[in-house]
């Protein structure tokens, strides 16, 4: 019986989507307000979901607390109240967009969670923008 468990997550970041290669008029051309040099702040509301067979000996699919944990440490710990491109690794060479900062993530709980589940990544930059990465 395949069925899907969630777990909710916050944090806040701050970001600047730039290209080094480009000119600063291109790159506020292209990314407008968000390629302010001093940075800029989001309110990232994070959901992973993950999909699988529920385990008859103990009726989870997965144990929530250990979900919890994952997030914890792969995602809260790193980038919570910190400046993703100047302080998470990933971010050194990649652009810190929606879509990346999911990928991410996507990428780090994936060596966590076993492969006999599938895991999807949604990311709400705003309430009214978000992501959705599954793998694929």
């Amino acid at each position: 019986m395949r069925i899907k468990a969630c777990r909710k997550a916050h944090f806040n970041a701050a970001h600047r989507l730039y290209r080094k290669d480009w000119s600063d008029e291109k790159n506020t051309q292209i990314f407008g307000k968000c390629s302010n040099p001093k940075f800029h702040g989001h309110n990232y509301d994070l959901v992973v979901a993950v999909t699988g067979d529920v385990d008859p000996e103990t009726g989870f699919l997965i144990d929530l607390k250990v979900l919890k944990q994952y997030i914890v440490e792969e995602v809260e710990e790193p980038f919570d109240h910190k400046n993703l491109n100047e302080e998470v690794e990933e971010f050194e060479t990649l652009n810190p967009t929606a879509e990346n900062i999911a990928i991410v993530i996507w990428n780090r709980l994936r060596q966590r969670i076993t492969d006999r589940f599938d895991i999807e990544v949604t990311l709400y930059e705003t309430p009214r923008n978000f992501v959705i990465y599954s793998g694929e």
